[in-house]
């Protein structure tokens, strides 16, 4: 018994002695994926960098419609080269395109109407006015005769004529020399044509009329979106049939407004937009003597950067993580440089990389 509990114990104590040496082995550790960013110069600052399209100011061209509406057709894809002038995007304009035809058609009525104005008096109008006129006199005339013929027999024979005709008589006159004057007057108001302050009146009218027929012809055009520069279209945020807004259109992903369409330049250059913490500024060279080289994540390329501009605003580091309700205490400075991209390696607008900055 005694000799199995001791070839028990040295078989425990070789077991114990081989898991120690077992855990005590360190297994080679694996190479790294790429060769990390090291810093190039004595005193250099690193700074974290996006590369962006190549602009002569600001960053991409992020175009936002004026208008809100249903997108109608994207007659481009991302990726796709554009000139100048070419249609991006078309919102439906059913609505804003039957307002504009119902508002010409007003202005069209204003202006026909000023034209009528102007062109008093008608001639078929003065010509009845004329008539009216003629007839009224052969009816003072008429009736003249008859009080002339009634006032004489009654100075023959009083009794011929009584003072109730004569009076009546008398009054038939009147009533025709009233009526001759009333279409005097009328012809003569006919004649004079449209009153002045009809005209101006009118004039304003068809003015509005036309200006609001116009500005809606106007709008119509902006439910187009256009190329506003040669360049590449990086990102088309909505698809047939979403909603759009001047806020822009709505992201699933990240559940806020995006711009509807991203342009870049078509260059053969791209920028990189570094952030330069606070602290690190006053270790900025000047532009004369400033250096920078970038690293790309994943790639043991490494570029020289030629310095552009610098954009003299110290803002708060929100562009990396886009959280705009955070709260912030780092503070950046933006120092933009261009590089040639390389044939061999294919780099994208947005893609963040390392630089260093030095001198």
């Amino acid at each position: 018994m005694r000799k199995v509990l001791f070839s028990l114990s040295v078989v425990g104590v070789l077991a114990g002695v081989a898991v120690a040496y077992l855990a005590g082995v360190a297994e080679p550790s694996l190479p790294p994926a790429f060769t990390p960013a090291t810093n190039p110069y004595k005193n250099g600052i690193y700074a974290t960098g996006i590369i962006e399209s190549d602009q002569t100011s600001g960053e991409n061209i992020n175009l936002y419609p004026e208008v809100a509406g249903t997108v109608k057709a994207i007659p481009v894809a991302e990726g796709q080269r554009v000139r100048r002038g070419d249609v991006l995007l078309v919102i439906d304009d059913t609505i804003q395109r039957a307002t504009a035809e119902q508002l010409a058609a007003q202005a069209d009525a204003a202006n026909a109407l000023l034209d009528e104005l102007r062109a008093q008096p008608r001639k078929e109008t003065l010509d009845v006015a004329e008539a009216q006129l003629v007839a009224a006199r052969a009816a003072l005339k008429t009736t003249q005769d008859a009080f002339d013929k009634q006032g004489a027999a009654h100075a023959v024979n009083p009794k011929a004529v009584s003072l109730d005709a004569l009076d009546a008589a008398a009054n038939a006159l009147a009533s025709a020399k009233a009526g001759v004057d009333v279409a005097t007057r009328q012809r003569d108001l006919i004649k004079a044509g449209a009153w002045v302050y009809d005209v101006r009146n009118q004039e304003r009218q068809a003015r509005a009329a036309s200006q609001a027929a116009a500005s809606a012809k106007a709008l119509v055009s902006k439910y187009t979106l256009h190329a506003p520069a040669d360049g590449v279209v990086m990102a088309i945020h909505p698809a047939v049939g979403s909603f759009i807004s001047a806020q822009g259109s709505y992201d699933t992903y990240t559940q806020g407004m995006t711009p509807v369409i991203v342009v870049g330049t078509s260059s053969g250059y791209l920028n990189v937009r570094c952030y330069v913490d606070e602290i690190l500024v006053p270790r900025l060279p000047g532009p004369d003597a400033i250096k920078a080289q970038m690293s790309v994540r994943g790639s043991p390329v490494k570029l020289p950067l030629h310095y552009v501009r610098t954009q003299p605003l110290v803002t708060p580091k929100i562009e990396l993580s886009d959280q705009r309700q955070e709260r912030v205490d780092v503070r950046v400075l933006p120092v933009i440089f261009r590089f040639d991209p390389p044939e061999d390696l294919r780099l994208y607008p947005g893609q963040l990389v390392d630089v260093y900055i030095g001198q």
